[in-house]
């Protein structure tokens, strides 16, 4: 297959509408989209990242009346939650419509949507004239792309367009709240925090899930985000020794030298850096990459949840 790669969102909205594959920029992640009604086309993505069937998609729209397409019982808490952070990088999970096909839920009652607010997303999106089901545009287990180059290198010749714009603002993929109780409980976190949902919906939990549970939103039943190196997490840069071909990143300067590092001037940066700096981290042949380990409050709580999933071995 021939990848086409363009600038213009009309031009790989075509590709959607003629039941193709497209990966396109949003303010988190690159996605990897398809007619969310096509199972043909659904099952293609699937097939492109290697992605387990079990793993839901989350649907992505351009308009709020599309909403009633996939779902038709949204109660109080998941009306304040778009009223609050529609468009942006929240994920909320309803009960789906019978319209929406099983393959993009992984045999799933419900479905996670989400409005990016990224202009060229919208577009992109508005154009296709339906809702895009979309993960992140890489293969199943490796760092989620936030540049259109990161996608190329796992993408190009397995799906039919990339979208192509700047790397992505946030760099972590959105949060999930699981809208379907009486209690909002986020499934995922991201850059949008538990301290700001609850702001808007004070009731809302942080999930704990069993292993059996951990299908019920995208990026936490199976290994995830994970460089071909080593990740080792750290609290705090001292005491490090030298090790050649390792990497580290954090906010405090490393006591030990390595042949890569990347002292972040912040928590969002640390966020917004990590899957590309696991990707270079790759790219250099680095062995193992050393992560400091930060507060677990707002984006903090969703940094360490990527890290450590990356961790996993």
């Amino acid at each position: 297959m021939q990848t086409i790669f363009t600038t213009s969102p009309a031009e790989a909205a075509e590709f959607i509408k003629r039941g193709g594959t497209v990966a396109f920029p949003t303010e988190t992640v690159y996605g990897l989209g398809a007619d969310i009604f096509d199972e043909i086309a659904v099952a293609k993505i699937f097939e492109a990242k290697n992605r387990p069937a079990d793993n839901p998609l989350i649907a992505h729209i351009a308009d709020l009346r599309q909403i009633t397409e996939l779902s038709d019982c949204v109660n109080r808490n998941a009306h304040k939650f778009i009223d609050a952070f529609f468009p942006g990088p929240l994920t909320i999970v309803l009960p789906k419509t019978d319209r929406v096909p099983r393959v993009a839920t992984a045999g799933l009652d419900t479905i996670g949507i989400r409005m990016p607010r990224f202009e060229l997303a919208h577009q992109f999106l508005a154009e296709c004239e339906t809702s895009v089901a979309a993960p992140s545009a890489n293969l199943s287990g490796s760092p989620s792309p936030t540049t259109w180059k990161a996608v190329a290198e796992d993408m190009d010749g397995r799906i039919d367009c990339i979208l192509r714009s700047d790397a992505t603002e946030i760099g972590i993929e959105s949060t999930v709240v699981d809208c379907t109780s009486e209690t909002p409980m986020v499934l995922r976190s991201g850059s949008v925090s538990i301290e700001q949902l609850r702001a808007v919906v004070s009731s809302t939990l942080v999930y704990d899930f069993s292993e059996t549970e951990s299908r019920r939103s995208p990026g936490l039943r199976h290994k995830h985000y994970s460089p071909r190196a080593t990740v080792v997490i750290v609290e705090n840069a001292t005491g490090l020794i030298f090790e050649s071909r390792a990497a580290y990143i954090g906010l405090n300067r490393p006591s030990a030298k390595f042949d890569r590092k990347l002292v972040c001037s912040g928590v969002a940066e640390y966020a917004h850096s990590l899957f590309e700096y696991f990707r270079e981290c790759d790219r250099l042949g680095i062995k193992k990459v050393y992560c400091e380990k930060v507060p677990e409050s707002g984006v903090g709580a969703a940094l360490m949840d990527r890290i450590r999933r990356a961790a996993l071995r």
